[in-house]
């Protein structure tokens, strides 16, 4: 299995991808969600999921700040 972190500030629209969708037909495991960049970076160091699907606008860290940090690690 692929495990997968889902990362947006509304909430219908995480949850709507976090359970919208018959991921485990896939192979994919939703191991988590997170409603913005900073919970999205402990998340993903605890974690460590296969697969990030981000907001790229979120209020406390945008999706493009929070990819460039996850890059250099």
């Amino acid at each position: 299995m692929v495990d997968l972190l889902v990362v947006d500030d509304e909430e219908k629209i995480r949850e709507g991808i976090a359970r919208g969708i018959a991921w485990e037909r896939h192979g994919v495991c939703v191991c988590g969600t997170a409603a913005g960049g900073t919970e999205a970076l402990a998340l993903v160091e605890q974690l460590l999921p296969d697969i990030v699907v981000l907001d790229i606008r979120m209020p406390d860290m945008d999706g493009l700040e929070l990819l460039a940090i996850l890059h250099e690690r």
